[in-house]
C-alpha cells in the first residue's frame, strides 16, 4: 500500500488536438505525473484496458463531432465499463451546464473548461489521484454500501412548527390500517410521508408498492392496477400481476389519485370496498388485503363538485387526511433540507464540500420555491456539480440567473418556452397543478408528464 502511495501518479490524457496534448505534457510532467497521451476515444479505451491509471483527463469533443460532446460521453461509459474506479475529469472548449451535468451523471468526477487554469487543473488531478488510491484500498466499497443504505431509509426532515401536525398524525395513524389521503402542492414530499406511514405500520416488513397514476398512459389503468390474463387484449402476450395483488398484505400508494379516469373510478371503489378484484379478461375474483395510501395536489372536493371525481370514492380514500404545507410556509426547514441534500449529492458525486456560504444561504431563504422540496433538491444537486470551492456560493445555485434572465422569445426553443410558461403558471397558482393546467388549457395528466420531463 505504501509503495503505491509513493509511486508517481499515472495520468491518461485524451484529446484530438496535438497542441493540447503537448501543453498538458509540459504542465504535468514537471509536477511529477507520468503522462500517457492518446488522440482518440478508441486509443483511450485500449490504453485503459492495458494500463492502470490513477486519473484520466479526457476531451468531450473529437474530430467526428466537435460540439455535442457525444463521443466524450460515450468514452466515459466505455472507460467505466473497463475500470469503474478510474476517476475521469472531462474538458471541453464547448462546455455547458447540460453537457457537464450529463458527463458527471455518467461517471465523470469533475470538469474543466478550455482554456484551463493551471493551478485549478493540477488541484483537481491531485485530489482525484488521492481519492482513487484510497478507493483501491477498499474504502470505496464501504462508502458506497453505506450511501445505499442511507438513501434506502425513510428520511422525513421536519423541524418547522408548520410540520408538527404532520408528524403527529404519522405517529398516531401510521400503525393502523386506515386509508390515508396525503395532500399538498407538487414537490412537497407526499411520497416521503407515504413511506414514513408505511415504515411505522405493521406491514413495514413487506414492500410499499407505488403507482404513479399521473404517468399512466390512456387505456392501461385497469391492467396496471388489477392485472390481466394472456389474450385479454392485443398486446397481452402473457399474464400480468396488477399492483393490488403485488401489495397483498402490504401497502399500496396511489400517487396523483385525482388522475383516475372517471370510467375507472367505480372499479377502484369496488376493490377498496370489497377487497376483491378480477384481472382484465378474467371472471374469477381474487381477494387482496391492502392498506391504501393516496396522494394528490388537486382539490378533490372541487373535483367532486365538478363531477370529475366520485364522492363515494373520496370518502373511501380519505379516512384520514394529512396535508403537507408548501416549503414557503416552513422556511425553518430550508437550511436543514439543503444541508441534507448537500450531504447526499456530495457523496454521490464525490465532492468535498463543507456547506453553503452566507450569500447562498440568504438566496435559499429568499427564493419562493414554487417547486417546493423537489425543486430545492434539484437546485442543490446542480450546485454540488457546479461548485469549485469548498463552500457552495450563490452563483452555484443558479437561482439569480433564473430570476433575472430576460430571454428574447425568438431565441428560445418551444420546449424552453413551455417550461417557462409552466413555471409561471405554478407560481401564479401557488403550486396547484390542477389550476395551473387549467390556466394553460391542458389536462392534469399532460401537465404532470411535462413536470416530470422538465424536472419541475
Amino acid at each position: 500500500m505504501a509503495e503505491e502511495s509513493q509511486s508517481p501518479p499515472r495520468v491518461l490524457i485524451a484529446d484530438d488536438q496535438p497542441d493540447v496534448l503537448d501543453a498538458l505534457r509540459l504542465l504535468l510532467k514537471p509536477e511529477g505525473f507520468v503522462v500517457d497521451a492518446v488522440s482518440s476515444p478508441r486509443e483511450a479505451l485500449a490504453a485503459v484496458s492495458a494500463t492502470t491509471y490513477d486519473v484520466a483527463l479526457v476531451d468531450l469533443n473529437y474530430t467526428r463531432d466537435t460540439t455535442s460532446g457525444a463521443e466524450g460521453l460515450d468514452l466515459i461509459e466505455g472507460v467505466r465499463a473497463i475500470d469503474a474506479e478510474l476517476p475521469l475529469v472531462v474538458m471541453t472548449a464547448w462546455s455547458s451546464v447540460e453537457v457537464a451535468v450529463d458527463a458527471m451523471r455518467r461517471g465523470a468526477r469533475d470538469f474543466v473548461q478550455k482554456p484551463w487554469e493551471n493551478d485549478r487543473l493540477l488541484a483537481i488531478l491531485r485530489n482525484q489521484v488521492e481519492l482513487a488510491r484510497a478507493l483501491r484500498r477498499g474504502r470505496r466499497l464501504e462508502a458506497e454500501n453505506r450511501l445505499l443504505r442511507t438513501e434506502g431509509r425513510t428520511e422525513l426532515i421536519a423541524t418547522a412548527p408548520a410540520m408538527q401536525p404532520v408528524l403527529s398524525l404519522i405517529a398516531r395513524i401510521g400503525p393502523s390500517d386506515a386509508n390515508v389521503l396525503i395532500t399538498g402542492e407538487h414537490g412537497t414530499g407526499k411520497d416521503v410521508v407515504a413511506r414514513a406511514l408505511h415504515a411505522v405500520s405493521p406491514r413495514a416488513e413487506k414492500p410499499l408498492v407505488t403507482v404513479n397514476l399521473g404517468g399512466l398512459a390512456d387505456g392501461v389503468f385497469a391492467s396496471e392496477l388489477f392485472g390481466h390474463v394472456k389474450g385479454a387484449f392485443t398486446d397481452a402476450r402473457a399474464d400480468r400481476v396488477g399492483r393490488f395483488e403485488m401489495a397483498d398484505g402490504a401497502t399500496l400508494f396511489l400517487d396523483e389519485i385525482a388522475n383516475v379516469p372517471p370510467a375507472e373510478q367505480a372499479k377502484l371503489l369496488r376493490v377498496i370496498e370489497t377487497g376483491e378484484l378480477a384481472r382484465v379478461g378474467e371472471s374469477r375474483a381474487r381477494t387482496v388485503d391492502v392498506r391504501l395510501l393516496s396522494a394528490t395536489n388537486a382539490d378533490l372536493a372541487a373535483e367532486v363538485e365538478s363531477g370529475r371525481f366520485r364522492e363515494d370514492l373520496l370518502f373511501r380514500v380519505n379516512t384520514v387526511r394529512i396535508h403537507i404545507p408548501p416549503l414557503r410556509e416552513r422556511r425553518e426547514d430550508i437550511p436543514v433540507l439543503a444541508n441534507h441534500f448537500l450531504g447526499r449529492y456530495a457523496a454521490r458525486y464525490r465532492k468535498q464540500l463543507t456547506g453553503f456560504d452566507s450569500a447562498a444561504g440568504r438566496t435559499l431563504l429568499r427564493h419562493p420555491w414554487p417547486g417546493n422540496v423537489r425543486e430545492l433538491a434539484h437546485v442543490v444537486e446542480r450546485a454540488v456539480l457546479m461548485a469549485s470551492e469548498e463552500e457552495i456560493r450563490a452563483a452555484d445555485l443558479g437561482l439569480a440567473e433564473t430570476e433575472d434572465r430576460r430571454a428574447v422569445l425568438e431565441e428560445l426553443t418551444i420546449e424552453e418556452v413551455e417550461k417557462i410558461l409552466m413555471q409561471k403558471a405554478l407560481r401564479r397558482h401557488d403550486g396547484n397543478v390542477s389550476q395551473a393546467a387549467r390556466a394553460l388549457g391542458i389536462s392534469r395528466s399532460a401537465f404532470y408528464r411535462r413536470l416530470q420531463k422538465y424536472n419541475l
